[in-house]
């Protein structure tokens, strides 16, 4: 349909999406989630045409993902998966879709008894070995759904990412920037000897942790609603470890390109599904989401996924209405 982001489309009726399922509730690959069921037959416009993604599973990089969007204000609520609060914003295949004018009416949605029970069923991998439950969801197997690579050197893709209004030309630029400046001070780190590299190879940000042993902890209590600042890089770099991490979660160029920036909380978060085993993690400690504070895919190629990145406490610091 050659979408681009800002066009209207309107999201299959339930018997038209079962048309287009296997077995096992994929469409090449990608798992029609029962979360994606109360959408059916609403309008939503284009978010970003999703050609591409990063591997979060395997970290080999970028993924190729054909015929395929995000929808603005379509994310999953976790309601089919255990109650997993990533928030993860939704692939919807094109087939799943049809493109509507603002004018045109509605279509009429029919209903298809047999969808949800298949969803639901596909929803769960079998037990891991110690009778843990397991989920699937479209995040679990993406590598199914996006299995072909996408080097940086098919620069199709950055025409791809202008063509489709997902980032303009500036935007483009500046992340095939620090992308070619990444990939030499990985290289550096294999090739050079330390004295002779440049910031010591990091990657772009040249950020380094300066914490020795237990990272420091702060209990905010913070709350949906309330507003919050993202303290300064060196407030944050003081809390983590040389990894850039505060037990288990990491702080990097693209968290810190939201220092000193200001939002609501959207949620606190202490359940989310691990994706390369299914498992459901609980966090000993809550981490936070901000209202409108995503990943923005600059040190990533451009990803359009626009995770909510995962805050401790001890990132943040409150602030007063109007401050």
């Amino acid at each position: 349909m050659s979408l681009r982001v800002g066009d209207l489309v309107e999201i299959r009726s339930e018997a038209e999406i079962l048309a287009t399922l296997d077995e096992r509730g994929e469409l090449d690959g990608l798992p029609f989630m029962p979360e994606m069921l109360k959408f059916c037959g609403q309008r939503l416009t284009v978010h970003k045409v999703a050609h591409k993604l990063c591997d979060t599973l395997t970290k080999t990089g970028l993924r190729r993902m054909d015929s395929a969007v995000h929808l603005l204000g379509a994310r999953c609520d976790g309601s089919a998966h255990g109650g997993c609060q990533t928030a993860c914003s939704m692939y919807w295949k094109q087939a799943w879709i049809k493109r509507v004018a603002a004018d045109e009416l509605p279509s009429h949605a029919v209903p298809d008894s047999r969808l949800l029970p298949l969803l639901e069923i596909n929803s769960r991998k079998p037990p891991a070995e110690d009778g843990a439950e397991r989920y699937a969801c479209q995040a679990t197997e993406l590598l199914r759904a996006a299995p072909v690579p996408l080097p940086m050197a098919d620069l199709g893709q950055f025409v791809a990412d202008v063509r489709t209004r997902n980032v303009g030309v500036l935007r483009t630029l500046q992340a095939t920037g620090i992308g070619l400046y990444n990939r030499f001070q990985h290289l550096a780190r294999r090739k050079i000897p330390r004295a002779l590299r440049i910031k010591d190879g990091r990657p772009w940000g040249q950020m380094k942790g300066s914490v020795r042993g237990r990272t420091p902890v702060q209990t905010l209590n913070l709350q949906p609603g309330e507003l919050v600042r993202v303290r300064s890089r060196q407030e944050i770099l003081d809390t983590v470890n040389e990894d850039l991490s505060n037990r288990g979660m990491n702080f990097d160029a693209e968290l810190a390109r939201h220092c000193g920036r200001t939002a609501r909380v959207r949620a606190r978060v202490d359940r989310c599904i691990d994706e390369p085993s299914g498992r459901m993690l609980e966090m000993k400690t809550p981490c936070i989401v901000l209202e409108g504070v995503v990943c923005e895919g600059v040190h990533s190629l451009n990803c359009p996924r626009e995770f909510f990145p995962f805050w401790r406490e001890i990132w943040l610091e409150r602030v007063a209405d109007g401050e």
